[in-house]
Order: C-alpha cells, then structure tokens, then sequence
C-alpha cells in the first residue's frame, strides 16, 4: 500500500478536492466524470433516497477514491478506499465502500434489467464477473446488503456529464458529524 490513512476531515476534504480531474482509468477512456463529479453525484443521489443514513452518503461520497490513492488498480479500488478512510468514517462506511464492488457482482448475476456503462462492464471481469449463487446468498446475509445495493446502484446512476450538484464543501458538516461519532465511539 502507498498511501496514507486519511486521519483527519481536511485531509479527506483535501484528497476528495484533488479528485478533481482525475479519472477512474489513467487515460480517461473510461466513465465520462472525474472522480470528484462521480463521487458528488453518487453523495447526492443517496442524501436524496436515504435521508437519514449519513453513514451511506459519506460512502457514496468516497468510494471510488481508491483510483486516486493507486491508479490503475480496478479490482482493488474499493479496497484501498476503505482503507484509508475507516480511521476518520468508521467501520461502516469502510465496509460499504469495499462492498459497491461485490455490490456490481451481485446485480449482474441478480438483476436481468442491470445496464451498466461500458467502463463498469469492462471491469467487471477483472473483478470477479458476477456471482455464484453461494457468494450471492453470502453478500445477502450481510446486515448491510440493502445499504450496499442502493450505493451500487447511485453508483451506476451517478455518471452524468454536467448534472448539477451540491458541491465538495457542503458535505464538510456530514463529514464533521461522522467524523464524531467515530471519534466518540473510541
């Protein structure tokens, strides 16, 4: 691993401002925002359908930061994301960033209606393919598996070139509030 934990709110405010023009592949050939866009979009879409679950909003906010922190890495993206955040965000938010990986597996066995964008269907392979009915029985159980599929799926939603948003710095005061508890909890 070549990267830091994040261990304070401005440092993940700084890394998510420096997603800013950065894309999930290197060359930009693959989903049509940078990170940032993608990560506000997805914030949005969850502060809309899960009012109350801050804990999901930060992790839609967060989860494709891992393509950031090691470029290139699609199959450990999400990994990496958690890592580096479950200090500040918690235990949660770390498995749910993790999960929108295992999350796209389970709707492309589950879910004939599943479109996925090219991108996201290319790396789909590299991480995994979709499940077996074991594994898709096992990601079912877990106590977070609706929180999980509604990530993916403002995952898969949240890739709209010039969708207007709130932006990075109306999201300090959830991070601040996550942040606490987190910290309260210790």
């Amino acid at each position: 691993m070549t990267y830091d934990r994040i261990t304070s709110v401005d440092a993940l405010m700084a890394l998510l401002a420096g997603c800013e023009d950065v894309w999930d592949t290197p060359d930009r050939s693959g989903d049509p925002v940078d990170i940032l866009d993608h990560g506000l979009q997805v914030a949005a879409l969850l502060a809309a359908s899960h009012p109350d679950d801050e804990e999901l909003q930060l992790a839609g906010l967060v989860h494709d930061i891992g393509h950031h922190l090691v470029p290139a890495d699609e199959a450990g993206h999400g990994r990496h994301a958690a890592a580096a955040v479950e200090g500040l965000l918690g235990a949660r938010v770390a498995r749910l960033v993790a999960a929108h990986i295992p999350a796209k597996r389970y709707l492309a066995a589950a879910d004939p209606q599943l479109v996925l964008s090219p991108e996201s269907a290319r790396t789909l392979g590299c991480q995994g393919g979709p499940m077996t009915a074991r594994e898709a029985a096992a990601f079912e159980a877990d106590p977070d598996f609706p929180a999980a599929i509604a990530l993916r799926r403002a995952d898969d939603a949240g890739k709209v070139v010039g969708l207007r948003v709130a932006p990075l710095p109306s999201w300090r005061p959830v991070v601040r509030r996550v942040a606490a508890g987190v910290a309260a909890k210790r």
